[in-house]
């Protein structure tokens, strides 16, 4: 009898447990492959420290995460109408600035360079790429002003086009373009793919990263107040939640 009591108690407690978490409110974020911050893995399924950190600060504020990659265009649209309510990324996009609140904390910084082959001068930006082919990753958007020399007819910039990190570097050692203008984490790990060997670069920007909320989800506030709270709560027990 006493074996029977600890059985029903045990399966009443995980059934509370299960219930618990059905009824946590469901975050739809949206993220794009950008590894190793966010991506999708050889199994299909949502990884990277990015994505990670989201779910670990979600789970404490009491809210479950639906993870969903996305074209870079169809998460901002996403931000923009509400159906995404969150996303780990670059702070300060003037497009989603009307639409988007921004978590208080800096989570780490992604860097903008444009890469070059050895036998390439150190190129002068953007001077030097008048008339030059620049290797870009297809669904990608930059700054304003990054946007602005990319895209001056004055300057027959020539736009080369890949889906992946991988094959832009490779695009860049075959020549099939000068420049490669890449954000440098995912590079770094498509070298480490690639085994290849250091390849110079020059800084063109450094954005930081933060969660941003569309204003046009319910309670958008209230979630961005709850995420800081379980950021600084998490902190402040010794966890080291930087983004490298």
């Amino acid at each position: 009898m006493p074996r029977r009591f600890c059985l029903i108690l045990i399966t009443l407690f995980w059934l509370q447990a299960a219930h618990a978490a059905e009824t946590r409110p469901r975050i739809q974020v949206g993220y794009y492959e950008f590894p190793p911050y966010s991506y999708t893995d050889a199994q299909g399924q949502p990884a990277g420290s990015g994505l990670e950190l989201t779910a670990r600060l979600l789970d404490v504020a009491g809210y479950q995460a639906d993870f969903r990659s996305y074209p870079g265009a169809r998460l901002y649209g996403g931000l923009l109408d509400g159906s995404i309510h969150l996303w780990a990324g670059a702070s300060g996009k003037p497009g989603l600035a009307e639409h988007t609140l921004e978590g208080r904390h800096l989570l780490g910084e992604i860097t903008l360079n444009l890469y070059f082959r050895h036998d390439t001068p150190v190129p002068r930006i953007p001077e030097d790429l008048e008339e030059r082919g620049v290797i870009l990753i297809t669904g990608y958007s930059y700054w304003q002003d990054v946007n602005r020399w990319l895209e001056d007819p004055a300057r027959r910039i020539i736009h080369h086009r890949t889906a992946s990190h991988v094959s832009a570097l490779q695009m860049l050692q075959r020549r099939r373009g000068d420049y490669l203008l890449d954000y440098q984490a995912p590079v770094e790990q498509a070298k480490r793919e690639l085994g290849m060997d250091e390849i110079p670069f020059v800084e063109v920007q450094r954005l930081p990263l933060r969660l941003i909320y569309s204003r046009h989800a319910a309670d958008a506030e209230r979630l961005r107040d709850e995420l800081d709270r379980a950021y600084e709560q998490l902190t402040e027990s010794g966890e080291d939640l930087w983004l490298y």
